[in-house]
């Protein structure tokens, strides 16, 4: 954006001439008397403080960032991101101090927007993050072409390190501060920003003596009323329902806030049947090109709830091959095994991954299956989509997993050293000669091509071994089993080909969490 009042979407005035709302702009509530159902306010200015009845309270204080309580934490050029003063301080600084380097510490939605931003800006970036992987809340093999990208923009990644304090430059230094990390390293940088989340702001909440949830939000219910019934609170500060787990959850982001304002307002002015139905967590971050979208439960929280699930890789181009400027999308569909419910999905691409998402989400709202999304009917061009669009394609894959016509596993549920070692089963790629020249293999596969996979199998006599067979995306491995399963052979498919084995090796030799 070229400017900053392009950000801000409304104003006092508009709220009065538009609503008949009066807004109190510089007024900070203090204090909440729940008996005599009213407030009290403080301007921030003067320090003059008033009172103001209700007959209903709405509560959005939002969430603020946290700033950790480490050593030198609160020296000058750290900073955190909340609002446009955050911004506008940290490009002062920038211009001011001359900075050339910076750190971001926390590789959330956060802190990789203003990675992406200080990179513009023409900085030298590193990230430091805690866990192997940035974006905590996708599984580690989808995020690894993110981190691909932000090593090509240039970014160094200190994953699986958290901070430990922070110093001012030692004099003569070229860098304003030092990182210091849990591993013992320093990173120097002009200046530092603190991305390593929100939590919600409840201080009023307490003080009024209103239910906190298990995850530290304010309580609510389905019309998002807190125990106290003339208060309701919505946003980044109210827990709500994991629409996918049932689990108690804080989902700070905007649709759902905005969706619980609209509830609010409906029960407020007496339209009662309006409930809000929980959240998925549907979310979308765009860097460097790159955009990653995910819907519903990924991998990681299925594990820790001891969920049972399927899940299917998709590498699939956005719209039809033929067409110039096909970009491809990785995606990875996470189903319930007993009736295919979805259970969530995981994107991520350069064209086309948020309306992929965005179709799913609709589907798990609505308890779809993935024979739903094989028989979804969308929108069709060539420049577009494709006659199976990415959203039935991995729609079908599953489906057939579930119907028991493809065998399939994937890479992650593989012993690569032991499938080696046994005499009874055969690694097969079946992609081309030129291409494992070009691209990489797998040491222990033999190499069985597609183009000659037929006359391959009839002269085959090995019926009593078991094959797990494998492509570059998927496609031709599924092709190719078939072709192993008709013949007589007992086959699979590994799910994802060779690229998905590329993320998961990548994934692997991130290091652990210190």
């Amino acid at each position: 954006m070229q400017e900053q009042s392009s950000l801000l979407v409304a104003n006092a005035a508009k709220f009065q001439k538009w609503f008949n709302v009066t807004v109190k702009e510089s007024t900070e509530v203090v204090a909440i008397d729940r008996a005599a159902k009213k407030i009290t306010a403080r301007d921030v200015n003067n320090g003059q403080e008033s009172v103001h009845p209700y007959d209903y309270l709405v509560l959005s204080p939002g969430g603020h960032a946290i700033r950790p309580p480490l050593p030198g934490a609160d020296l000058p050029g750290i900073f955190v991101v909340k609002t446009i003063p955050d911004a506008n301080a940290i490009k002062a600084w920038i211009t001011e101090k001359g900075a050339k380097s910076a750190v971001v510490v926390g590789g959330g939605f956060i802190g990789l927007e203003v990675l992406e931003n200080l990179v513009h800006r023409g900085l030298k970036c590193s990230l430091v993050e805690m866990l192997p992987q940035v974006m905590p809340p996708y599984d580690p093999e989808v995020v690894e072409p993110v981190h691909d990208r932000l090593r090509a923009a240039g970014v160094e990644l200190h994953l699986g390190d958290g901070v430990s304090g922070f110093e001012a430059g030692p004099a003569g230094s070229a860098a304003l501060l030092a990182v210091k990390t849990q591993s013992g390293k320093t990173h120097a940088a002009d200046l530092v920003v603190l991305a390593i989340g929100v939590r919600p702001e409840t201080t009023l909440a307490r003080q009024a003596g209103l239910e906190l949830g298990s995850r530290g939000g304010i309580k609510v219910d389905e019309r998002m009323r807190t125990s106290d019934s003339a208060i309701f609170a919505v946003g980044d500060v109210a827990e709500v329902k994991d629409f996918v787990t049932g689990e108690q959850t804080l989902i700070p982001l905007a649709g759902p806030a905005n969706r619980q304002g609209r509830i609010v307002a409906d029960v407020i002015s007496g339209n009662e049947p309006s409930r809000f139905r929980g959240s998925q967590g549907t979310s979308v971050v765009g860097l460097f090109g790159l955009t990653l979208a995910a819907t519903g439960a990924s991998e990681k929280t299925l594990r820790r709830l001891g969920r049972t699930f399927r899940k299917v890789y998709l590498h699939i181009n956005n719209h039809a091959g033929y067409y110039p400027g096909a970009k491809q999308i990785d995606i990875k569909l996470l189903f319930d095994p007993t009736d295919g419910r979805v259970l969530g999905m995981q994107a991520v691409g350069e064209e086309g991954v948020e309306k992929r998402v965005d179709v799913v989400a609709m589907a798990i709202q609505k308890g779809g299956t993935v024979f739903d999304l094989e028989e979804a009917e969308l929108c069709y061009a060539p420049q577009y989509g494709s006659a199976k669009d990415p959203v039935n394609m991995v729609g079908m894959v599953a489906a057939n997993v579930l119907r028991n016509q493809h065998p399939l596993t994937s890479w992650d549920e593989l012993d690569l050293q032991a499938l080696t070692a046994d005499p009874g089963c055969v690694l097969v790629d079946v992609r081309e000669p030129p291409e494992l020249d070009k691209v990489g293999k797998v040491e222990s596969a033999v190499n069985m091509p597609l183009s000659s996979l037929r006359q391959q199998l009839a002269k085959l006599q090995d019926k009593d071994k078991k094959y797990y067979v494998y492509c570059q995306v998927g496609l031709r491995g599924y092709i190719a089993t078939r072709q192993f399963l008709q013949a007589g052979f007992d086959a699979v498919n590994v799910s994802g080909g060779y690229k998905s084995f590329q993320q998961q090796l990548q994934e692997q030799q991130r290091p652990a969490k210190l």
